[in-house]
């Protein structure tokens, strides 16, 4: 027997009602109409624990999960129409909240556009309020709506299902005030914006530092029910949940999602994030604080100087010269025809602003004067002491480039050491400062001093950031090839 078209339709709606996951494969097309839909088990995992808060059986649900796992798009698109349309409640009330009112709004619309779509009217009718259609809020007549808020600007709203994905950058995992920041938006503010104690918080995020939301959660012991999901399975990290739900993996390494992620993209995101990068975002478990950011295994070393495409000095002045303060540092730098960061050369010392000068004149002729790449320029933070020290090589006709840096050092220092890993950074073998160097950077940041890697966090960044190098013939002269030290 041939099912007519409203017998397809009853069908349709029975299967969406049924299964958020099978509403998600279905509403796909609609959000991504050019984009093929690759599913896997993770995602009926994040599935299976939103309708366990639409039951009512979770008030409290924090999923870990890697970036690009469908996360957003799931838990602040997908499911509230779900709840609205497929599940008959409309009269729900969603604020969904991000570390960017952007991304807030950025799924704001996605959720509207699915309601207003040909294929949810067809199938779940619903008169949307003319009156509260905006780009951060819309509603239907019902009174249900869904509004959309930065993390740290939640003042006015309440809903009854309140959204927190990722509450943090990962360019600001590291700042200690923004990790303050989120953790006094959470304790403070995020509880008081749900409708009544039945009402559900769900946090959705990749883990980015010990000490973020996911952190302040378990080392307060809220009532969350976890659900974490390793990139790579790890057999004493299996996650088991409260609705009977466990990580079905049985091979350690195995992957988490092997039709979108495979095993050579997985690699090559390993590398670029680096052990601390890795461990946080793809394995939901954060290395902590207190040294160990850069490891002295990692860098290069050179006996002689790889061909370079250009150089520069990097300049890092100390305000005063007592015995407790940090140094002056010049740092001569090169980019390698291969797209290392090599070391060149280093003066360091304690010196008063007219001595100052006078080293960083020095330093730079003796760099302009020797042979190879060209030398583009004098990087110095435009901050105390450097600032003098701008104004008057600049008046001389030295090319000087004032550096601000946005970023505390700790945050920087972890941005530098997926490249220092990944065997990018090399250094001369022989030279006599070596050793001092490559202590500060193995007890960064508990160490006395770390005024050697200031400026070499900026030469990697200034690495990082030049145009790829175009390929060039072989060097000319004998050069060692860069080893690692023993």
């Amino acid at each position: 027997m041939q099912l007519s078209e409203a017998d397809l339709l009853a069908v349709e709606r029975e299967l969406c009602r049924r299964s958020l996951a099978e509403f998600a494969k279905r509403a796909w097309h609609v959000l991504e109409p050019a984009a093929e839909l690759k599913w896997g088990w993770a995602l009926d995992a994040i599935c299976q624990h939103l309708e366990a808060v639409t039951n009512g059986e979770i008030t409290r649900l924090l999923m870990n999960v890697p970036p690009g796992s469908m996360k957003s798009l799931l838990t602040g698109v997908i499911w509230p129409a779900w709840e609205w349309g497929p599940r008959g409640m409309p009269e729900m009330r969603f604020v969904g909240t991000a570390h960017e009112e952007t991304l807030a709004i950025r799924d704001n619309r996605k959720c509207r556009d699915l309601i207003k779509s040909e294929w949810f009217q067809k199938l779940w009718p619903l008169e949307l309020a003319r009156d509260l259609d905006g780009k951060k809020e819309f509603g239907n007549v019902h009174k249900g709506f869904r509004q959309a808020r930065a993390f740290t600007s939640m003042t006015g709203v309440r809903g009854d299902r309140v959204i927190l994905d990722d509450p943090i950058s990962a360019d600001n995992a590291n700042s200690a005030a923004k990790l303050e920041e989120a953790r006094l938006a959470f304790t403070e503010t995020l509880p008081t914006r749900v409708n009544s104690e039945r009402s559900a918080i769900v946090v959705v995020m990749q883990r980015l530092n010990e000490k973020d939301v996911s952190g302040v959660i378990m080392d307060m012991g809220l009532p969350y029910v976890h659900l974490c999901i390793p990139m790579r399975f790890e057999p004493a990290r299996r996650c088991t949940t409260s609705i009977g739900w466990s990580d079905p993996r049985q091979v350690e390494g195995e992957l988490m999602f092997p039709e979108r992620f495979g095993e050579g993209q997985v690699s090559e995101l390993e590398k670029t994030l680096g052990s601390y990068g890795a461990a946080g975002q793809l394995q939901q478990r954060p290395a902590p604080r207190g040294g160990g950011i850069i490891k002295e295994a990692w860098f290069r070393y050179y006996t002689a100087l790889p061909r370079l495409e250009f150089r520069t000095i990097h300049a890092d002045t100390a305000q005063k010269t007592g015995e407790e303060n940090d140094y002056s540092v010049f740092q001569c730098w090169g980019r390698s025809v291969t797209g290392e960061a090599v070391l060149v050369d280093q003066l360091r010392g304690k010196w008063e602003a007219p001595e100052l000068v006078v080293q960083a004149r020095a330093f730079w002729h003796k760099h302009k004067a020797a042979e190879g790449a060209p030398l583009r320029s004098m990087m110095v933070e435009d901050k105390v002491s450097g600032t003098g020290l701008i104004q008057t090589l600049r008046r001389e006709g030295i090319p000087i480039v004032p550096v601000q840096r946005s970023k505390d050092k700790l945050s920087r220092g972890y941005d530098a050491a997926p490249f220092i890993e990944s065997g990018n950074v090399l250094l001369p073998q022989d030279a006599p400062w070596l050793s001092d160097l490559l202590a500060e950077a193995s007890t960064f940041p508990g160490g006395a001093h770390d005024d050697q890697l200031d400026p070499m966090f900026d030469a990697i960044q200034n690495v990082q950031a030049a145009p790829a190098p175009k390929p060039q013939a072989a060097a000319p002269i004998p050069m060692a090839s860069p080893f690692r030290r023993k």
